[in-house]
């Protein structure tokens, strides 16, 4: 009970969260209200950076959802050209995390890392379409246990300035594996081929539990 109320918080979080504690300090020294605005501000970094523990269900024929959020497209599209995939069809899901969501980003499915691209750009709100080509996104390719190509993209929004990797070319994956975060708002891209959607536009996602896609 304790560890959901309150979870542990990501490596990146600690000086944020160190940062908002001293400003806190500061704004109080100088007025109640201003200390009561630096104390909301410091909670809400903790719960940003929160990194709960997540029940993965463990089976090679669903893709989980890699990010917490909202789905906002589900749709057929060629590959992403960057990983060399843009003559293949694949259907793709995006997922568009608030800055109240859990920033934390995990695989969909068991497989091996065959390829990392990062790829600086703009920061364009995360929901628009131009965000996939346009901003700060970091690409993983992994090939599934099936022998199928999964590529996860993580996408910089409006006010993020950071992707953080914490995955390696050539690394074993269990489904639900951390993968890495994506810092103040943002958005999780999935294409797939050979498996059938189960989520639709609208409906809310919870990273390593929510099935978005089985055989």
């Amino acid at each position: 009970m304790f560890s959901k109320i309150f979870p542990k918080i990501h490596t990146e979080g600690y000086k944020f969260l160190v940062i908002s504690v001293f400003v806190t300090i500061i704004l109080l020294s100088l007025s109640g209200f201003l200390g009561v605005v630096g104390l909301l501000l410091t909670i809400w970094v903790y719960y940003f950076f929160r990194d709960p523990e997540r029940v993965i269900i463990g089976d090679d024929n669903y893709l989980v959802s890699p990010a917490d959020g909202e789905v906002i497209k589900v749709e057929e599209v060629d590959g992403p050209k960057e990983v060399g995939l843009e003559n293949k069809k694949f259907k793709k899901i995006s997922i568009f995390m608030n800055v109240f969501d859990c920033h934390v980003n995990r695989t969909p499915c068991s497989g091996t890392v065959e390829e990392i691209l990062y790829k600086p750009g703009k920061f364009l709100n995360a929901s628009f379409d131009k965000a996939s080509e346009d901003n700060e996104r970091n690409y993983y390719k992994l090939k599934d246990k099936s022998g199928n190509d999964i590529v996860i993209v993580q996408i910089a929004g409006l006010i993020a300035r950071r992707i953080v990797c914490e995955t390696n070319n050539g690394q074993e994956l269990n489904q639900g594996d951390r993968i890495g975060m994506i810092r103040f708002g943002s958005r999780a891209d999935v294409y797939y081929e050979n498996y059938e959607p189960l989520v639709k536009i609208g409906q809310k996602t919870i990273s390593g539990e929510t099935l978005l896609a089985k055989k």
